[in-house]
């Protein structure tokens, strides 16, 4: 008897989900902005919206003009980050920062072979290059310094010629990055249109779809029928999570073909957290829907919620540097922990084991959702 039950029930959600499809292939409209938002999110912010810098005008002084100082040189100019415009004295760097004609500045000292060989032999005070930056725009300024210490290092690693002290500005910099080495900014910034689009758009789709179908007079019909407020929630949710699923492919090649951005870590492991993640955006979509009117009510609902999604999950400004109570805010919103997820992947390879506390709290969370998506359908029964 319990197995007959088990059978209807899936005949039911297969026809659920077959309606569902049906609905989805006649909207041509709909899924034009299915497949087509997704990718032009992931170029946009890709390329648009990145935070990588791009021809940024860099005074060069080699007062050394050695082989290691014009190999250094040679590294700034072949990376496309900058526009290398050679310079005679720190007095002309300065004058040019100030006229805005340059963006940052480089300064090899005449004595840095020397320097160098000293600090080799008898470990005293190492060379150090001075670094100049324009600091009128934080986060440019910020990368563009960073970039600069990324190739330099690269520069000076293949050299083999032993750690150099790099100064910005007198104050010595001894930190160096892990992950990302170049500090190229697309990365970041593509890992985070991941949970962008997959919390945006997924939710907003779906927020529209029972509202629709109230005024339409279908939803009604649908809760005649035999099948459960669970049949009705997995009828609506696997046909939008298989295509958000596709789209995901899609995105991941879109950024590693066009944007020449591919995960550091598992591909696979990326993929199957991102689709789970997708059925949470899916069913807090499902909520907005149940609980409003009419579809610009859902609409409106979804575009509040975005505002959290943009300001605090990290997409754009790191939740390490808000205050304490912000942070602790942001936590509660499933975005912030998928951005973390993604970005492990992407920037540093992370796998399973490093990931299962994030992992961990995103299950959590989306079955919270989900249990709620079918509290609220019931009601509305």
């Amino acid at each position: 008897m319990r197995l007959a039950k088990v059978q209807a029930s899936l005949r039911r959600i297969a026809t659920l989900v077959r309606r569902e499809v049906q609905t989805t292939l006649r909207d041509r409209f709909t899924l034009f902005i299915l497949v087509t938002v997704p990718l032009a999110s992931m170029l946009a912010f890709g390329f648009i919206v990145s935070t990588e810098v791009h021809g940024i005008r860099l005074g060069v002084v080699d007062a050394a003009q050695s082989a290691l100082s014009r190999r250094i040189v040679a590294e700034l100019e072949a990376n496309d980050a900058f526009a290398s415009v050679p310079m005679s004295s720190r007095r002309e760097v300065e004058a040019a920062l100030v006229a805005g004609k340059i963006g940052a500045a480089i300064l090899i000292p005449p004595d840095f072979e020397e320097a160098r060989r000293r600090a080799a032999s008898t470990r005293g005070e190492g060379a150090t290059i001075q670094l100049f930056y324009d600091g009128a725009e934080p986060v440019l300024a910020g990368n563009a310094q960073a970039s600069m210490r990324g190739i330099l290092r690269a520069a000076l690693a293949a050299e083999g010629g032993g750690p150099v002290q790099v100064a910005s500005r007198g104050v010595a910099v001894t930190a160096r990055p892990v992950f990302n080495a170049t500090l190229d900014g697309r990365p970041y910034m593509v890992a985070g249109t991941f949970g962008f689009v997959l919390t945006f758009l997924t939710t907003l789709i779906t927020a529209v779809s029972i509202v629709n179908e109230r005024l339409s007079g279908t939803f009604e019909q649908l809760q005649l029928t035999p099948a459960t407020s669970l049949e009705i929630l997995l009828g609506k949710l696997l046909p939008l999570g298989a295509v958000f699923s596709f789209d995901l492919i899609l995105l991941m090649l879109a950024a590693g073909f066009l944007l020449g951005t591919w995960p550091e870590g598992s591909a696979l492991l990326f993929w199957v957290v991102a689709t789970l993640y997708v059925g949470t955006s899916l069913a807090l979509g499902l909520i907005f829907s149940a609980t409003s009117a009419t579809a610009a009510e859902a609409v409106q609902k979804t575009v509040l919620a975005s505002i959290p999604l943009i300001q605090l999950s990290g997409f754009v400004y790191p939740v390490r540097n808000m205050p304490q109570p912000v942070r602790t805010l942001a936590q509660l919103i499933p975005a912030t922990h998928f951005l973390e997820v993604s970005r492990a992947i992407y920037l540093r390879g992370e796998g399973i084991v490093e990931l299962w506390p994030e992992l961990a709290v995103l299950t959590a969370m989306g079955l919270t959702l989900v249990g709620l998506a079918l509290v609220t359908l019931e009601s509305r029964s």
